[in-house]
């Protein structure tokens, strides 16, 4: 990789893999209170030293009411008095990418742009296959804003080829997105070895900043912890509800990073 992505002096790209650490409250007082919970185990130090995770995930698409935006910007407001320094990526996963809710491309767009105009978010997770022209729209509305964009794509069903998973994720950054990102589903052991080899392929020849891949489920959680040897660099860890399956706890993760690190 030829450069980290930095929010909040976490240096994506940089170091030991980042932990991102998701909440998925369906109301406003469940996300507060997972917020809450979260800010107890927050950063210590250095990578090195007693971190629990680096930034934390708001999944809007549990939320009930989030296709009323003044609640959503509402809830952003609260999260971030309780997070105060720690960065905040912004997601609404939809339904066909394994998400809690559909939504129309229309509110989809504006759901994302309107999040990014709030100022109240770091990082924004776009969809890169909803559509060329919307992605660009949004990338674009994120980037005036100063916001960082995840570019993702999530196949709940299979492991694409190789070539499919790195081209994916190349067109993710050829359509602006700052950290490409792509989950997959394993069917076999095989699986998870052909996204961690997409994985070394995009981070060593393609990528112009840092990527994050995972392949999901117990099978694929090796691919979750050894981030570093391959390329990817953040992995998912939970302090209460997980997101996806195959996620684990963010402390005992962060433990089993730390000892891949020092070891390198």
């Amino acid at each position: 990789m030829s450069k980290c992505v930095e929010v909040r002096g976490v240096k994506i790209g940089e170091g030991i893999p980042k932990i991102i650490v998701p909440i998925v409250g369906t109301t406003k007082r469940e996300i507060l209170e997972a917020a809450s919970s979260i800010k107890g185990n927050a950063p210590k130090g250095s990578a090195l030293g007693e971190n629990v995770f680096d930034l934390v995930e708001w999944r809007a698409d549990w939320f009930e009411d989030v296709f009323e935006f003044g609640k959503v910007e509402d809830v952003l407001k609260e999260l971030r008095e309780k997070l105060g320094d720690i960065p905040l990526l912004f997601t609404f996963r939809t339904a066909r990418e394994g998400g809690e809710k559909d939504i129309s491309v229309d509110e989809y767009k504006r759901l994302n742009i309107m999040a990014v105009r709030t100022g109240l978010v770091d990082l924004i997770d776009v969809e890169a296959f909803t559509g060329d022209d919307v992605v660009r729209e949004i990338i674009e509305e994120a980037h005036k804003a100063g916001v960082k964009v995840v570019g993702s794509n999530h196949d709940f069903d299979k492991t694409p080829e190789k070539e499919e998973i790195v081209g994916r994720l190349r067109r993710m950054q050829e359509l602006g997105a700052d950290i490409p990102k792509i989950a997959v589903m394993p069917g076999s052991r095989e699986d998870v070895l052909t996204l961690l080899a997409a994985t070394q392929e995009m981070s060593a020849q393609y990528a112009e900043g840092p990527i994050i891949t995972m392949s999901m489920s117990g099978t694929g959680l090796v691919s979750r912890l050894c981030g570093e040897v391959f390329g990817s660099s953040c992995t998912f860890g939970t302090v209460g509800k997980a997101s996806a399956p195959g996620q684990i706890g963010a402390e005992e993760l962060g433990g089993i990073l730390r000892v891949i690190h020092t070891n390198l």
